[in-house]
């Protein structure tokens, strides 16, 4: 699946900061010599939403009902393919046989079906399009307070999105996002589309 615009934006909402940032207020006495941050002191998680949306039973059935729509548009459309090419083979084989005035009006009615057919594409594509934004806009929202819930569970005071905020490096063991997989999964089972 492409990577979808929305995401950075729902998961700039989900940044929590926890109850070290009424430390941070505070003066703290200037050590000797910065002390590195531990586990302890500064928990920072990430998470790789492309990999939740496509692991998670929510983006799986998501993606599997975008699929059986297009399958649908794409039936269509290649009834209109066939029809065209009769059209096209009918012009080719008995035009020249054909009256100038018959000609001219089945050559019409080939490039107006022609036009209809391209137009209908590009609706089925615009409409597509628009179904996977809903979709993927109703997973990421439920998806919110699944990540809220783990960070906080967790102990982290802050999540991010690994491939938005342009993390240059992160250990493997800040990668919450099979975790968030599993909470998700767990929170609401998948509903059967029909």
């Amino acid at each position: 699946m492409r990577h979808w615009s929305g995401v950075l934006a729902l998961v700039g909402g989900l940044l929590a900061v926890g109850p070290g940032s009424v430390a941070a207020q505070q003066p703290a006495p200037a050590p000797a010599a910065p002390a590195p941050a531990t586990s302890a002191s500064a928990r920072i998680a990430y998470i790789d939403v492309q990999r939740v949306l496509a692991r998670s039973s929510a983006g799986v059935a998501a993606r599997e009902q975008l699929e059986r729509e297009k399958s649908v548009m794409q039936k269509e459309m290649d009834g209109k393919r066939v029809e065209l090419e009769k059209l096209r083979d009918e012009l080719e084989k008995k035009g020249p046989l054909m009256t100038p005035e018959a000609r001219r009006e089945k050559q019409e009615t080939f490039e107006r079906k022609r036009r209809d057919a391209a137009r209908m594409m590009d609706d089925f594509q615009k409409e597509l399009e628009k179904k996977e934004q809903l979709l993927l806009q109703r997973v990421l929202q439920e998806l919110s307070g699944v990540i809220e819930k783990v960070g906080k569970d967790r102990g982290y005071y802050m999540i991010v999105e690994k491939r938005g905020a342009s993390v240059l490096y992160a250990s493997a063991d800040a990668d919450l996002t099979d975790d968030v997989i599993r909470a998700y999964d767990q929170q609401a089972p998948v509903k059967k589309t029909p």
